[in-house]
C-alpha cells in the first residue's frame, strides 16, 4: 500500500461542514444532497485511503494516448474499466508507473470526487499536493468541493438555487443524465429536508467502527440495524457493557483506539 495515501483518515467535522455551508450560501441538506450522491456519504475507504474513481480516459487524453496499446484497461478513448473500491488504487498504481502526475490528475478523490486535473486552478500546487490535503481528513475534502464551486459562478449560483440539472451538469459533465445526477440530488436534498440532516456525531463513530473492522454497512449518519449489529460486536470485543447504543464509554472507547 502506498504511504502518500494513508493519513489520518479523520471524518468530518460540525465546524468544517458549516463554514463550507456558510461560504457557498446553501442549506445543509443540499450540501449533503452532494455529499451522498459524490460517495455515498463517506471520503474514505476502510483502510483511510480516499475513495477514488480512476478515469482512464482522461489518462488517455494527459498521456496522448500513448499507452493505449500496451494497456488498455487503464489507457483508452472510452469510459470505463472500473475495479471500484480499493481496486481502483490498483489501477491507478499502474498508471503512476508510466506517468505519476497524469496518473494522480486522472482519478477522482475523496468525498467531493474531485478531478486531480482541477488542483491547480482550485490553489493547490499541483494534483499530489490537493491528494496529500485530503488524506489528513474530510474537511480538507469538503473544502476542495467549495473551491471548485465557488470557482464556477454559474454552478454556484445554480447550487444555491437549487437547479439540479444545471448542478449536475458542470458537477458532473454533459453526460449528466446517464447516472441520472440531477435525480439523485433533488431526491436527497427533499429527503434531508424532511426527515433531518445526517448525524456528524454518529457518522464520525460509524468511520471509526469502520476503521476498527466492525462494518456499519455505511458511514451516513443514519442509525439502523448495521450500526448497531456493529456497536454490540464493538462492545464485546473490548469489554464494554453489551447495549447496543453509542453511550460515552463506547464512544470514548472508539476515539481511543481509532485515532481517528
Amino acid at each position: 500500500m502506498n504511504s502518500m495515501f494513508v493519513g489520518a483518515a479523520s471524518p468530518l467535522t460540525q465546524k468544517g461542514f458549516d463554514a463550507v455551508v456558510s461560504e457557498l450560501r446553501v442549506d445543509a441538506s443540499s450540501l449533503w444532497a452532494l455529499v451522498t450522491v459524490e460517495t455515498k456519504g463517506f471520503g474514505f475507504l476502510a483502510d483511510r485511503r480516499p475513495k477514488i474513481l480512476f478515469e482512464r480516459h482522461v489518462f488517455h487524453t494527459r498521456t496522448g494516448g500513448r499507452f493505449d496499446a500496451s494497456n488498455p484497461d487503464i489507457s483508452s478513448s472510452k469510459p470505463g474499466g472500473y475495479s471500484g473500491g480499493a481496486d481502483e488504487y490498483d489501477r491507478l498504481a499502474r498508471a503512476m508507473q508510466l506517468n505519476r502526475q497524469a496518473a494522480l490528475e486522472s482519478a477522482s478523490w475523496g468525498l467531493p470526487q474531485l478531478m486531480g486535473f482541477n488542483a491547480a486552478k482550485l490553489r493547490y500546487g499541483s494534483a499530489e499536493d490537493m491528494v496529500k490535503a485530503f488524506v489528513v481528513n474530510e474537511d480538507a475534502q469538503l473544502d476542495g468541493a467549495r473551491r471548485f464551486i465557488m470557482n464556477n459562478d454559474s454552478l454556484a449560483s445554480a447550487f444555491q438555487r437549487k437547479i439540479w440539472a444545471r448542478v449536475a451538469f458542470f458537477y458532473n459533465g454533459q453526460d449528466y443524465r446517464k447516472n441520472a445526477y440531477d435525480d439523485k440530488l433533488l431526491h436527497y436534498q427533499q429527503l434531508y429536508l424532511i426527515q433531518g440532516t445526517p448525524s456528524i456525531e454518529l457518522r464520525t463513530a460509524q468511520a471509526r467502527l469502520t476503521y476498527l473492522g466492525f462494518d456499519t454497512h455505511g458511514v451516513d449518519g443514519v442509525l439502523g440495524d448495521g450500526t448497531r449489529i456493529a456497536v454490540i460486536a464493538f462492545q464485546r470485543a473490548n469489554g464494554l457493557n453489551v447495549t447496543a447504543e453509542l453511550d460515552d464509554q463506547t464512544l470514548d472507547a472508539l476515539k481511543k483506539n481509532s485515532g481517528a
